[in-house]
């Protein structure tokens, strides 16, 4: 087991990839603070790793003091805490057109701001156990799509600090910071998502290879598996990087002109 005798709290872990990677963590020893909005989806998988391994807390990260209550449920349930996985986000269109300040002030809070306090509050276990960080991006961190602005910027802030901090965090605490861009990945919401596009039920069954070499998108297992490495002792002293797991290469690709956007 790679993560034996290990506590991590995995943000946003009530579905999507945060839940398969909370699943994963269990599976390698390691003991979970769940955390996310949906009550009765995180007490599903509350029960699924079962509650001598796994504690649920169910609060919105932009509350004052969420950040703080996460981390003493760690230390109370399982006496200290080894690792943070930041991986709740709030992903949601919009544009250039579209965006105000109220709103591209709450994504920036929901997914740059809480994961940055989540980690200082954190900071003071992680330093005494040597722990880490892994940060959950996304591909669009690099210039996004363009119905994708504020989430982009989001995620565009979240990879300079992650960097920022793998370094100054790992040279003066020992604490390691990295980050997982995941790109086209199936989840739940996901699937919804692209139903409330207009796409059909069975979207993802047929897929161009522009999108998906594959044939088929990333499964939340999938990220789930990278996680484990950067979370574990086998990283070693690496920090301050960032891992695309994609299909295809993001620099250099060349979309066909007649090459609809549905990533």
């Amino acid at each position: 087991m790679r993560l034996k005798g290990k506590v991590i709290i995995v943000t946003g872990s009530t579905t999507g990839i945060g839940k398969a990677i909370a699943l994963r963590c269990a599976a390698e020893g390691a003991k979970v603070v769940l955390h996310g909005l949906e009550k009765d989806w995180g007490e599903a998988v509350l029960q699924k790793i079962g509650v001598e391994q796994a504690a649920l807390h169910i609060e919105d990260l932009q509350e004052d003091g969420c950040a703080q209550r996460l981390v003493a449920l760690a230390k109370e349930r399982f006496g200290k805490l080894d690792a943070v996985v930041n991986n709740a986000a709030w992903v949601v269109s919009s544009d250039l057109e579209s965006v105000d300040r109220a709103f591209l002030e709450k994504v920036l809070a929901i997914n740059s701001i809480a994961p940055l306090l989540l980690i200082k509050a954190a900071l003071p276990e992680l330093s005494a156990n040597k722990g880490n960080v892994l940060n959950i991006g996304s591909v669009n961190a690099w210039s996004g799509e363009p119905n994708l602005l504020a989430y982009s910027m989001s995620k565009g802030a979240l990879m300079t600090m992650t960097r920022n901090l793998g370094d100054s965090l790992f040279r003066d605490k020992g604490v390691r910071v990295n980050q997982i861009n995941p790109g086209w990945v199936l989840t739940e919401t996901e699937k919804q998502r692209k139903k409330e596009h207009g796409l059909s039920d069975t979207w993802y069954e047929d897929l161009p290879k522009m999108y998906a070499p594959a044939g088929r998108i990333i499964a939340p297992e999938e990220i789930a598996a990278a996680a484990i490495f950067w979370l574990s002792d086998e990283c070693g002293p690496v920090s301050g990087q960032v891992m695309e797991l994609e299909q295809y290469p993001l620099i250099g690709r060349n979309a066909p002109k007649d090459a609809s956007t549905i990533h």
